[in-house]
């Protein structure tokens, strides 16, 4: 019973962190900034560290089922 919202956080956060991943080295690949008015080295680097934290929890919440 409670394994259901475990699996659903856990896919949400893999979603949501495999998207911002995808979306930032698109962004990255293309010369493209990631958030405007930012530094792009540091816009990329704080997406990238957030899409990584995202991908983590939402691994360890599917483990934890």
């Amino acid at each position: 019973m409670e394994s259901g919202p475990a699996i659903f956080a856990g896919l949400v956060f893999c979603l949501f962190g495999g998207g911002l991943l995808a979306w930032t080295m698109t962004g990255v690949r293309r010369g493209r900034p990631v958030a405007q008015g930012v530094s792009p080295v540091a816009s990329a680097g704080v997406a990238s560290l957030v899409s990584l934290i995202s991908l983590v929890l939402g691994v360890w919440c599917l483990t934890r089922f």
